[in-house]
């Protein structure tokens, strides 16, 4: 059920959730957000549920310490014991069989560690309760993969405030009381008399207005959902597919063109996957009441790799920004310095995704692209720097993606020498398989492809709600749909990490 292309979270969590949440009084909805993410995530990991409720207990406990006395010290503890769990269940995953890694755990800590640089800063105003704590660190949208939601727009969320009680007669302290010979207590005739019928009927009237604003983030939200499955199953998952038959016939036999189809096929299908579980994600957080939050914002439409990646995650690359290189120094002490910086935060973000060697070779890689860029590229003319910084962004992120995906150093040398047959290791097999591998995936490529289009995803968002775009998304909905209940539906690939 954690995974949101499943048609049990689809048709029975997803809508018993969100009835219960707005049948429920809107200064309790918090309470019924927490209970349903903890159910969500129990129901995915039970063994490894009573980590996550320790840690969100103990953060819990340490916000508020820090939130009475703003101490360095304690603030450097809480943040060490996070890390330290983080990366004691990614080393017992990676060397020790049979260990048990919590789901979500990169996700859920980095939200854990911002809070508490946050208050710290000073940046929550009100000391929140531990239900709201609680829910913010468990909420279900993103308690698996992110995105990665500051607190601050947690306190954003529209429908989980109370509204004010209207009590009438609050004025009756400034009239004055007569009584006549029979006793009977009358009101002045000249004093401001509340009209109860009025008070009633504005009451009714802002009762409506927040019921048709819910229907209208539900059906919001529900576009975006939608938008995000189609990627995710129509797209990623058929990818997937082309990915996984070059695996099977081995690296070290396909050919050079089917070495490069595979580098932007796994391209496109992390981008989709991941992309498409950002939007149905994003698409439930509006459900709820939540801001929309950005986490892909047409990122091979960048112009360096640099801003790829402030584009492509966003939320974990401003938590980066925010929490280590900003921290750090960020630029501000001198080459040397932000060269040291950038290292630091590009070999944390390597050994985040994983503890083996693919992924910090993965975060040297872009580390000494980005190096470049920075130091050398504004040397060159400006037509060069452009020309440039468009190919590191279409091709050596592609091949940087290969060394993302494969882990096994003596497959991934396999790959590479298809890629550069030149260096004289490695046959092709078969020079057919790229023509044969090409028709069988034509319309999911040339699918992929298109919607890479930076302007046609910006046109949708901007008008999602005209007609035409809804008979579409149905078609998509009822597509998916027609898809999953006819194929075992593939977990979103970011959930290992």
């Amino acid at each position: 059920m954690v995974n949101f292309s499943d048609l049990t979270f689809i048709f029975r969590f997803l809508p018993v959730f969100i009835l219960c949440f707005y049948l429920t009084p809107a200064r309790y909805r918090t309470f019924t957000l927490l209970l349903g993410s903890l159910v969500f995530y129990a129901v995915g990991d039970l063994k490894m549920f009573p980590v996550l409720l320790g840690a969100v207990v103990i953060n819990f406990l340490f916000g508020r310490a820090l939130f009475s006395h703003k101490n360095k010290g304690l603030l450097i503890f809480i943040i060490a014991l996070d890390a330290l769990m983080l990366v004691e269940f990614k080393l017992l995953g990676q060397f020790i069989p049979g260990s048990l890694v919590p789901i979500g755990i990169s996700f859920f800590t980095f939200k854990m560690i911002s809070y508490q640089v946050d208050n710290y800063k000073d940046k929550i105003e009100s000391e929140p309760s531990f239900v709201k704590v609680a829910a913010y660190f468990c909420m279900f949208p993103q308690v698996i993969s992110g995105p990665i939601m500051r607190y601050e727009d947690f306190e954003k969320n529209e429908f989980c405030k109370a509204a004010s009680p209207i009590e009438p007669g609050d004025d009756e302290e400034n009239s004055e009381d007569v009584s006549d010979s029979d006793g009977i207590v009358e009101k002045q005739e000249d004093m401001n008399v509340i009209d109860l019928d009025e008070v009633y009927q504005d009451k009714k009237s802002e009762q409506k207005k927040g019921i048709i604003r819910i229907l209208e983030s539900l059906e919001d939200g529900f576009r975006f959902f939608i938008v995000g499955l189609a990627m995710k199953v129509l797209l990623a998952d058929h990818l997937a597919m082309l990915w996984k038959d070059i695996g099977t016939i081995g690296y070290e036999s396909i050919s050079t063109p089917l070495a490069w189809l595979g580098a932007l096929t796994y391209s496109m299908e992390l981008y989709f996957d991941f992309w498409g579980y950002s939007l149905m994600a994003a698409g439930v957080g509006v459900m709820l009441g939540f801001p929309f939050i950005v986490n892909f914002a047409q990122p091979y439409s960048s112009k360096t790799v640099s801003e790829f990646y402030r584009r492509w995650h966003a939320t974990l690359g401003s938590w980066f920004k925010d929490y280590i290189y900003i921290p750090m120094g960020g630029s501000r002490y001198g080459d040397a310095r932000t060269v040291l910086n950038l290292l630091t935060v590009w070999l944390i973000t390597g050994f985040w995704h994983g503890v083996t060697l693919n992924f910090i070779l993965w975060g040297l890689i872009i580390f000494v692209i980005i190096l470049c860029e920075r130091y050398i590229l504004p040397r060159l003319p400006r037509f060069a720097h452009s020309l440039i910084g468009r190919i590191n962004v279409l091709v050596l992120i592609p091949l940087s993606w290969v060394v993302f995906a494969i882990s096994d150093k003596i497959m991934l040398r396999d790959y590479f020498a298809r890629l550069f047959p030149f260096f004289g290791i490695g046959i092709s097999v078969n020079e057919g398989d790229f023509i044969k591998n090409l028709q069988i995936y034509a319309v999911i490529l040339v699918c992929s492809l298109v919607l890479m289009i930076p302007g046609l995803y910006a046109y949708f968002e901007k008008h999602r709600k005209h007609p035409a775009f809804t008979v579409v998304l149905l078609v998509l909905l009822w597509a998916c749909v027609y898809s999953l209940s006819n194929a075992a539906g593939n977990p979103f690939m970011y959930f290992k990490f």
